[in-house]
């Protein structure tokens, strides 16, 4: 069910008693959800979301247990950043519930404006500490997952035996990952309270400084080098060094020698998710871009080897 920008609108003022919608803008659908911005007859704007399924419904009152939270530790400045913020909400007729949360302006993060040295690039390292620095228990409070790493590695591996059955991935890039997963020495890890879903758009920034995190549906407890895997793919290959030292001094008691090591195979691995989305939802053009990237990532780690 995709509902109508009038349609969020109206759900809004529904949601947020004396909202007095002035106009309604339709913004990225997200996954399984319509969203949209309405401001107000002020010019205040707020961001309504309403859930197209049921996983998905469930999935949002989750995220917005674990967002109440996190506000308190914004609130008392443990986390240096805003996170989205609820207005209010509304029953939607075939069950669940639409959102409305407080818009934050700012501007998503450009990976490749990042530069070594004070600045963006040490405040994005601190940043995604102070997330990982988070009690457990806030995620296990919102009744999000949390996974030990020897489970973490399990998940991975029936993932890549799942990934291998599509006969899509190279031979060496396969058995490159394989024996990865093999070395116990790798996944000896703390986990920790994960964003799950950090990329570009989930990162505001203004003055060059993180001023928001937002996007925080696939919030876990497990291996904190999901959230710096992107990073150390994306990122030039002069700020990876002042991301991953700001990172490693703003945690408590790091012994994880690893880490880069793990977020590089996972942002190696992504590839083979996106394989796997291709291949579950039948999408020909996910799987034939999913190959393609599979097929320069095998060119580039046997040039490199």
């Amino acid at each position: 069910m995709t509902r109508s920008p009038l349609a969020l609108a109206a759900l809004a003022t529904v949601a947020v008693p004396g909202l007095d919608a002035h106009s309604v803008r339709v913004s990225e659908v997200a996954g399984d959800y319509d969203v949209a911005v309405v401001t107000d007859i002020h010019g205040a704007p707020g961001d309504v979301r309403a859930p197209r399924t049921i996983m998905a419904g469930a999935s949002a009152l989750a995220e917005d247990a674990l967002l109440r939270a996190l506000h308190q530790y914004q609130e008392v400045g443990v986390l240096p950043f805003a996170v989205p913020e609820m207005a209010g909400s509304a029953p939607l007729p075939e069950g669940g519930r639409a959102t409305v949360h407080r818009h934050i302006a700012g501007t998503s993060l450009d990976v490749d404006s990042l530069r070594p040295g004070p600045g963006l690039a040490a405040d994005l390292g601190r940043t995604i500490a102070a997330i990982h620095e988070l009690p457990a228990t806030v995620v296990e409070g919102a009744g999000l997952p949390v996974y030990p790493a020897a489970e973490y590695r399990r998940r991975r591996l029936v993932e890549l035996e799942e990934a291998a059955a599509t006969c899509r991935i190279p031979s060496a890039l396969l058995s490159r990952w394989e024996m990865a997963l093999q070395d116990a020495s790798l996944w000896g890890f703390q986990p920790v309270v994960l964003h799950g879903d950090l990329a570009a758009d989930q990162v505001l920034v203004s003055g060059g400084r993180v001023t928001a995190i937002t996007g925080w549906s696939s919030a876990r407890v497990a291996d904190p080098a999901d959230d710096l895997a992107w990073l150390l793919v994306a990122a030039p290959a002069a700020a990876i060094d002042t991301i991953t030292e700001a990172y490693s001094a703003r945690r408590t008691d790091l012994k994880d020698p690893r880490l880069v090591d793990r977020a590089l195979l996972a942002g190696e691995f992504a590839l083979a998710r996106w394989l796997l989305h291709g291949v579950r939802e039948n999408l020909p053009d996910v799987i034939e871009d999913a190959v393609a990237m599979l097929a320069d990532l095998d060119d580039a780690t046997r040039e490199a080897a």
